[in-house]
């Protein structure tokens, strides 16, 4: 898909991260949960929540010049909670585009590993992390939100940055 930028996220990307986020969990994760009153509006405050806190440590793609996806990582480790594509653009490369990036900025930090999480029953999620070279590690349960479900944990090896970094 031409057209694909990567970037810094800005506090001015927030909703829009959330808004993202909260369409591709209604589209993907939530058709495998028990629904319950009350559990759409939960989870859309809970991903509010997580931009607000992570926005500094995302990335976006940008289709002229307008957010469609944004990957995060946990700030000190080499986690990665959200990775989240507008459902519209899905299956264009640009969940693969921005996980790469976020791993070479892992490496360039002399991170060896990368782990992330995702849905046992995210048969599609589990498979595009296995084409990115991520193996499963274990599964267990994720009791966030309102139905605990299976969770699966991935890890990719890296390959650190060693070299010096030289300034112009």
């Amino acid at each position: 898909m031409p057209g694909i930028s990567i970037r810094n996220a800005e506090i001015s990307d927030a909703p829009r991260m959330a808004d993202i986020a909260f369409r591709a969990w209604e589209g993907s994760i939530l058709p495998i949960l028990s629904q319950r009153p009350g559990q759409k509006e939960a989870e859309r405050r809970r991903l509010s929540h997580a931009v607000g806190n992570g926005w500094r440590h995302a990335i976006v793609a940008e289709i002229d010049g307008v957010v469609v996806g944004w990957c995060s990582r946990s700030p000190g480790r080499s986690y990665i909670p959200y990775l989240f594509v507008m459902p519209e653009v899905q299956d264009n490369g640009i969940g693969g585009r921005l996980l790469g990036r976020m791993e070479i900025l892992l490496e360039l930090e002399g991170a060896r590993r990368v782990h992330l999480e995702t849905p046992a029953d995210h048969v599609r999620a589990v498979r595009f992390y296995e084409r990115q070279g991520y193996h499963i590690m274990a599964l267990g349960q994720d009791g966030r939100g309102y139905d605990p479900f299976a969770s699966v944990h991935l890890e990719k090896a890296l390959r650190p940055f060693t070299g010096a970094i030289e300034e112009d």
